[in-house]
């Protein structure tokens, strides 16, 4: 299994940091979201170290964001399939984008656009209330600790 970085630290956003916090790791995503599957291709893609590319890999893999999979036997060779959880990491690498393309695009604009594959219509993450639907901004959005949360001893 990966190290854990943030021990100690009872938080959802710590234990998601310690499979997707390294400096590659959500490009890494971005690449494999957009096709690349195999390691010399996330290595062109990227401009990564051979051993650093490796190493994320692996934390992609013990962490369920990709899967592992052989393509060739003889030399064994595998491909990095994205697993559901990894396709879970949509909404946040878009709303990632969303927020360079705001505050860091420059005067070319955004570099990759999002869209619906079924119409072509900009697709956004967009936060929302479960319970009236209604869309939200991030000054409508609070935490608080969960009454249920029993922390591990």
């Amino acid at each position: 299994m990966y190290n854990r970085i943030y021990t100690g630290q009872t938080c959802s956003i710590a234990r998601s940091l310690d499979v997707v916090g390294e400096r590659w790791s959500l490009l890494i995503v971005r690449e494999a979201l957009v096709g690349a599957t195999r390691f010399d291709v996330f290595l062109r893609n990227l401009g990564i170290a051979r051993n650093v590319l490796a190493d994320r890999l692996g934390t992609l893999v013990d962490g369920g964001v990709l899967q592992r999979v052989p393509y060739q036997e003889r030399p064994l060779r595998h491909e990095y399939h994205l697993t559901d959880r990894g396709r879970e990491l949509v909404p946040v690498i878009l709303a990632l984008m969303q927020w360079g393309d705001r505050h860091f695009a420059g005067p070319a604009g955004a570099p990759r656009i999002a869209e619906h594959d079924g119409c072509g219509g900009a697709a956004q993450a967009v936060m929302h209330c479960v319970e009236c639907e209604r869309p939200l901004t991030p000054a409508e959005v609070t935490t608080r600790p969960n009454p249920d949360h029993v922390p591990p001893r």
